[in-house]
């Protein structure tokens, strides 16, 4: 069954982690090391079944081979799950537990944060593996992702907006933002300050209320965020959204979002293609993060690092223009842009195997 798994998307290996003392249930898929090592975040989900994380990682681990191809970064993809309430099961021992999985790998897999992780969670993660990345300025990290993550998905809107509209006035349209979690609160604030008109939704009542009170936001009920009259729909928390029973009520005339896996199959593509709406590919906006923590590996630089995330208007307009020419999806698009790169480069390097050695150690630790 994993074989078959593994097969289907096209991974090199999947790790299952366990420490009953520290109760750590965990995977870390790495799909593709041909750039490079594979760098992609932690998540830690409630998930009801194991199936379920192991579909989830094998689906993250994927995209983020795709967003380091588009992005034109030296990097494979790789994606952890720790299957657990992040609000109520975590712990030092935890944290040290998957960090001690990683530093097994020698480098084939660097961590970072995901959905439930945070900066002091990393910390610990530090601690036991020097293949970490996100965590605290003191240590020569960056911080929190999330304001880098959100700004990149800017930029990609501005393209997407280019592309749709022929202008890139970002505080011109109205956006339906679901999820406003880390990333969807700063990119709620950044369409804000263009003066857009942005309607919000999420789980969470008290970020719902904040983006309300703080930024000026209208609040929507979950379910009916998919039935607003916006130009914009712009996922930004758990993927799936864009699916057969919501595109049908979409009245959207583009989706562009910092959320991973927005759509829920690859023939919702075809159908929001074949509606008009045009679908920012959701790897290529949000890279933005993965751009930043890339960084720290050689030495991190803020200014460097926002240089680098305006590259991804460049890379939605390479996406746009490969759409156009070859008569086929964005997604599609963004696919055949990062397959491309992957096997060009494939055939002068082979998957990268893990390195010993103490560099990225020594830097992280301020040594």
């Amino acid at each position: 069954m994993i074989f078959d798994a593994l097969t289907t998307f096209g991974h090199e290996q999947v790790v299952y982690c366990h420490n009953k003392d520290a109760g750590l249930k965990a995977i870390i898929a790495i799909h593709n090391t041909v750039l490079g090592p594979a760098l992609g975040g932690l998540r830690m989900w409630p998930y009801k079944t194991e199936q379920d994380a192991l579909n989830d990682v094998l689906r993250l681990s994927r995209g983020m081979t795709y967003k380091a191809a588009v992005s034109g970064l030296n990097l494979g993809g790789g994606k952890g799950v720790i299957i657990g309430d992040p609000n109520t099961d975590k712990s030092e021992a935890l944290f040290r537990a998957f960090g001690r999985f990683v530093n097994s790998l020698n480098g084939r897999y660097i961590t970072a944060e995901d959905v439930g992780i945070d900066v002091n969670d990393m910390e610990w993660v530090l601690k036991e593996t020097e293949y970490v990345t996100g965590v605290h300025q003191v240590h020569g990290g960056s911080g929190d992702p999330s304001p880098f993550t959100a700004y990149g998905a800017v930029q990609g809107l501005m393209a997407a907006l280019q592309a749709r509209f022929g202008n890139e006035e970002v505080g011109k349209y109205s956006y339906a933002v679901q999820g406003i979690g880390h990333v969807g609160m700063e990119f709620v604030k950044l369409l804000r300050e263009q003066g857009a008109k942005v309607f919000v939704t999420d789980i969470n009542a008290d970020s719902v209320q904040r983006a309300v009170d703080d930024h000026g936001c209208e609040a929507v009920a979950l379910d009916d965020i998919y039935d607003v009259a916006a130009d914009v729909y712009s996922p930004c928390a758990l993927g799936g959204t864009v699916n057969h029973a919501t595109i049908p009520r979409f009245k959207f005339k583009l989706i562009c979002g910092a959320a991973n896996n927005q759509l829920a199959t690859e023939d919702c593509g075809d159908e929001v293609e074949r509606r008009g709406i045009l679908y920012a590919p959701d790897y290529a906006v949000n890279a933005g993060g993965l751009m930043n923590v890339s960084l720290e590996i050689d030495g991190y630089n803020i200014e460097r690092a926002r240089r680098m995330m305006r590259t991804i208007y460049q890379n939605l307009g390479k996406i746009f223009a490969i759409a156009k020419r070859d008569g086929i999806p964005t997604y599609r698009a963004a696919d055949r842009l990062a397959e491309e790169r992957i096997a060009t480069i494939g055939k002068i390097r082979l998957p990268h195997m893990g390195q010993s050695g103490t560099r990225f150690l020594g830097r992280m630790r301020g040594l």
